[in-house]
């Protein structure tokens, strides 16, 4: 199993709000070319998306298909990338002050990389997902710093 974590500098809910778009998976989740596609009831237990990953030349479309969902608390996925085999993807976003602690378990399922899984594979996952949850954290900042409309001050009148 590969685990990393990542003090992200946003609220629970803001993070959340990340996850719960998978059309903007493509923007943090390291690897992927393309989102393909995105059940309408993401993230709900059952939901999937498809994505396109790869490395230069090299690419393979790959299906995440929710398998647990607690809403601003916890997301787990399963990516099924054949003929690779499955691996559980776990995120658990825990509150730290006004911020979030954000706790990303990886662990392979099936195929190829259960027999692979050890020291040299997971440490390349953990930089992966290192890399991952640095473009998350940042994302996720910069849209807190940005004014909503709902933290917006009316203007004063004149």
């Amino acid at each position: 199993m590969a685990r990393n974590h990542r003090l992200i500098l946003s609220s629970r809910s803001e993070v959340w709000d990340l996850l719960a778009d998978g059309h903007r998976y493509g923007e943090w989740v390291t690897g992927t070319r393309r989102v393909l596609a995105v059940d309408p009831a993401w993230p709900e237990v059952g939901a999937g998306l498809r994505v396109r990953v790869g490395i230069g030349p090299l690419t393979l479309d790959d299906t995440c298909v929710v398998r647990l969902c607690e809403p601003r608390s916890r997301l787990e996925l399963e990516a099924q990338a054949h003929p690779f085999g499955a691996a559980r993807i776990a995120m658990n976003l825990i509150p730290w002050g006004g911020h979030t602690l954000f706790v990303l378990d990886w662990h392979p399922l099936r195929g190829p990389g259960t027999r692979m899984h050890g020291l040299p594979v997971d440490y390349a996952v953990r930089i992966r997902n290192g890399i991952m949850l640095t473009k998350l954290a940042r994302i996720a900042v910069r849209e807190h710093a940005r004014p909503s409309p709902a933290r917006r001050r009316p203007a004063a009148p004149a």
